[in-house]
């Protein structure tokens, strides 16, 4: 399986705004982009390139791509069942990521970022239903319960990571219970639900239909 193994930061800079790709540095003043909001590289600081067209819909794919850690294959596939769908084909393609398990994990609180949440997963540290799942893209359905595993109860990096979701932060569409380590996910959010402000979904419908 292909993974970025180069510093994530280097992303949120190229994309010049915080996508949250390292937990919780991208809330401290040690965040690369407070200090060097400018594109990495050599010529990053200098670079002042006119963006065409097709080079403002790149950019908004690459930066959700980014966002959600996933591959060009990976992405193009999510955006063939967004296709496929009734409704709005953006639409479609943002919940499809919402829905991945890493992602759902990262929201309910349980890991710092889906990297993290990500590695999480693949070690079988969480069950949905009951069922141990070692697969991050899995696609989790309305009603789906999913809860620490009983083996992983005491892992520092999930307590501290729950420690810093506070009442009210949680996307209506999730629902979470300390106590019991467990989360709900409640139904399939719809665009207003999912908290990505910053992003324009349209642009990369337009994007993949030249």
């Amino acid at each position: 399986m292909a993974r970025y193994v180069d510093a994530s930061c280097r992303l949120c800079r190229r994309e010049r705004q915080k996508l949250f790709l390292k937990g919780v540095k991208c809330y401290t003043d040690k965040c690369p982009i407070e200090r060097r909001n400018y594109a990495p590289g050599q010529h990053g600081l200098r670079r002042r390139v006119k963006v065409s067209e097709y080079g403002v819909q790149l950019r908004e794919k690459q930066k959700v791509k980014r966002i959600y850690g996933v591959f060009e294959q990976q992405f193009r596939h999510y955006f063939e069942m967004a296709t496929h769908q009734k409704g709005r084909t953006g639409e479609n393609l943002l919940r499809l990521l919402e829905r991945r398990l890493d992602n759902v994990l990262y929201r309910l609180g349980f890991a710092p970022s889906r990297k993290s949440a990500r590695q999480l997963v693949l070690h079988g540290h969480f069950t949905v239903n009951s069922r141990r799942v070692d697969i991050a893209s899995y696609l989790v359905r309305a009603g789906d319960v999913i809860r620490v595993a009983e083996s992983s109860n005491q892992l520092d990096v999930i307590h501290s990571s729950l420690k810093r979701v506070k009442d009210g932060m949680l996307p209506s569409y999730l629902q979470l219970d300390k106590a019991q380590l467990t989360g709900t996910f409640l139904q399939v959010p719809e665009r207003s639900e999912i908290p990505l402000p910053d992003v324009n979904e349209q642009l990369i419908v337009e994007l993949y239909s030249k």
